[in-house]
C-alpha cells in the first residue's frame, strides 16, 4: 500500500480515518475511557511500587514500577491514536486545507 495516499497533508504520521458518526462516537467514548483508566491505574500501580514515594531507590518494587509506567504510556498511546478518527461531516483540519478558512 502506498503511504503517500494515506497522508492528508504530505507529512508522515498525519493520517486521519474518516468513519461514520456512530462509530466515531463509540471510538471516542471507549478510547477516552480506556485511556483514563490506564493512566490513573498506572499512577496507582506506580504509587504502590514506591510506597507513595517514601522508599529508597534500592527498595522500590522495580517490576511493579515498570508496569505502572507502561500503563501510563499505554493510556497515552490509546488516546493519541483515537484522536486520528473523525466523523464524515467534521470538515478538514486547518493545517492541511487548501481552501481559504473564511466562511462567508
Amino acid at each position: 500500500m502506498d503511504s503517500s495516499t494515506d497522508d492528508t497533508d504530505g507529512e508522515s504520521g498525519a493520517r486521519e480515518v474518516v468513519v461514520p458518526l456512530q462509530l466515531y462516537k463509540i471510538v471516542t467514548v471507549f478510547s477516552t475511557m480506556f485511556a483514563v483508566a490506564f493512566v490513573v491505574g498506572g499512577f496507582i500501580v506506580l504509587d504502590t511500587a514506591t510506597q507513595r514515594a517514601t522508599l529508597s531507590l534500592s527498595e522500590i518494587d522495580l517490576p511493579l514500577a515498570i508496569l505502572g509506567v507502561a500503563m501510563i504510556a499505554a493510556g497515552a498511546t490509546v488516546y493519541a491514536f483515537a484522536t486520528r478518527f473523525r466523523a464524515e461531516g467534521m470538515g478538514k483540519p486547518k493545517d492541511g486545507s487548501d481552501e481559504p478558512s473564511n466562511n462567508g
